[in-house]
């Protein structure tokens, strides 16, 4: 048996190794004819396949793929709620009868209403939000209030580790599913391929019933790498919920020796937002596990909300599913309503030109902009394409940094101390399109002031890269960086 596994995987690579050039010349003709791909992208693929021919093959089966489909996952049993809904709020916004609590939040109305139209994003402004930027605190409220759980847990996480932590958070699930909550853990199948089997079916023998976003094809071998469920949300009983960038495992502890402290930026959000994050799971749970939860109306029953928060919310996400970039659009739209200052934490900056030509534009037009990147890589080739960019910004006079007091992971963009977006899309191409993101965008200057001071603070920790600083680096890091932004499209 063996034998004849073997020859056929011999046969199958002289195959491939005889019409490498014919099979090359094919997959270009896909690329530049049937797939709707940036310019950059196309002559990106078609130099590695025409040029390194064995390596462009091989990584266009892991990373080249285009899965984009216009609807992934549908929501028919709640389209007529959602559309009636946004509909409304379209009104309101025409006709100019849309009250925020803060006047000078007008200014956000075209960005409020092409979330309605683009994303179906409600806006909803009856929510307290809470901020955690250290991982030891933002789990520690978790599991408190997943303890609290009457009726359901639904946690989705893009890397789950099986370590300390997990241990701690599993074992609350289980306790919840002994109590009655119905529990769902959602995991993507790249993002936890460190996990096994046994992990998942040790929760489905206690009750819990578990999900896996794009398995792998054969066995553990994933042939896509691309189009990666990268969301962490977390729902308990409709009342709470939780989005941001943490993800399972102890180094979001601070406990990893490579990567030091952890800083990211997670919400934990109370109000209506809350049933935008349900949907945004019940989607992905749906597609996942090939079922239906629409039609349990008990997962969608409004509670009653222990703290009576005043922040706007509206809850966007994007994909290889939408139609549009959303998150990318939502980044761009803020940088241009930018009257005083722009700031962004992002563990990787490889933004495409309409992103970078607006942050030039508003640096040279007198706006403050602040970018914060880590000081040490996750990724080489993502970490170097990104000190690259930072160099662009650093020549349009924007003011650049990197976080010394261990690993930047944060995502977020924040304008004027009004407005901000935060969630799990980093300012990277894979992030505005390759992958399947949620983010929240706040209008409220309480909380978005908040995550500013956090960033300030940030800024004491920092090494500023100036341009005499960047000037100075050394050939070898020069090479790192040409070499690394040549391939920023498929990063």
């Amino acid at each position: 048996m063996a034998e004849t596994i073997w020859n056929a995987i011999v046969t199958c690579y002289n195959f491939i190794m005889d019409n490498l050039l014919f099979i090359n010349i094919i997959l270009s003709l896909i690329i530049i004819f049937f797939q709707r791909r940036s310019p950059q992208t196309v002559w990106t693929w078609l130099l590695l396949l025409y040029f390194i021919p064995i390596l462009g093959f091989v990584l266009y089966l892991l990373i080249g793929q285009d899965f984009h489909k216009s609807r992934m996952f549908k929501a028919k049993e709640i389209e007529g709620e959602l559309k009636y809904a946004v509909r409304r709020q379209e009104e309101n916004i025409y006709r100019k009868r849309l009250r925020l609590a803060n006047p000078e939040m007008a200014r956000f109305r075209d960005l409020i209403l092409y979330n309605l139209e683009a994303g179906e994003a409600v806006l909803t402004d009856n929510n307290d939000v809470r901020i955690y930027t250290d991982g030891k605190e933002k789990f520690r409220a978790l599991i408190e209030e997943m303890k609290r759980a009457k009726r359901y847990i639904h946690l989705q996480y893009y890397i789950i580790k099986d370590d300390e932590l997990w241990r701690q958070v599993e074992a609350v699930l289980i306790q919840k599913a002994k109590e009655g909550v119905e529990v769902r853990v959602l995991f993507d199948s790249m993002g936890c391929r460190s996990m096994h089997n046994r992990d998942w079916e040790r929760l489905e023998k206690n009750g819990i019933m578990v999900a896996e976003f794009f398995p792998a094809l054969f066995g553990s071998l994933q042939l896509r790498i691309n189009y990666r469920n990268h969301r962490k949300i977390v729902v308990i009983d409709g009342r709470i919920g939780f989005v941001g960038g943490f993800n399972i495992g102890r180094e979001y502890l601070g406990q990893d020796e490579k990567f030091g402290y952890w800083r990211d930026t997670h919400l934990c959000i109370e109000g209506a937002a809350v049933t935008s994050l349900s949907v945004r799971f019940v989607l992905d749970w749906n597609y996942a596990a090939r079922e239906n939860l629409f039609l349990e109306d008990k997962l969608f029953q409004i509670p009653q909300y222990v703290r009576n928060g005043h922040d706007p919310v509206q809850i966007i996400s994007s994909g290889p599913d939408s139609q549009t970039k959303t998150i990318h659009d939502n980044y761009l739209r803020l940088i241009h309503h930018a009257k005083e200052h722009v700031y962004i934490q992002t563990p990787y900056f490889i933004p495409d030109d309409s992103i970078l030509d607006a942050l030039k534009i508003a640096s040279r037009s007198g706006v403050d902009v602040r970018i914060m990147i880590p000081c040490k890589p996750d990724h080489p080739f993502v970490y170097w394409a990104t000190y690259s960019y930072i160099g662009d910004m650093v020549a349009a006079g924007a003011k650049c940094y990197v976080y010394n007091n261990g690993f930047l992971h944060a995502k977020t963009l924040s304008v004027d101390g009004m407005a901000a977006c935060v969630g799990t899309a980093n300012m990277d191409i894979r992030s505005f399109g390759l992958n399947f993101e949620v983010n929240a965008v706040i209008y409220s200057e309480r909380t978005v002031q908040r995550l500013e001071r956090a960033f300030e603070n940030d800024m004491t920790k920092c090494t500023q890269v100036t341009r005499k600083v960047y000037d100075q680096r050394s050939l070898l890091v020069r090479v790192k960086e040409q070499f690394s932004r040549l391939l920023s499209p498929l990063l």
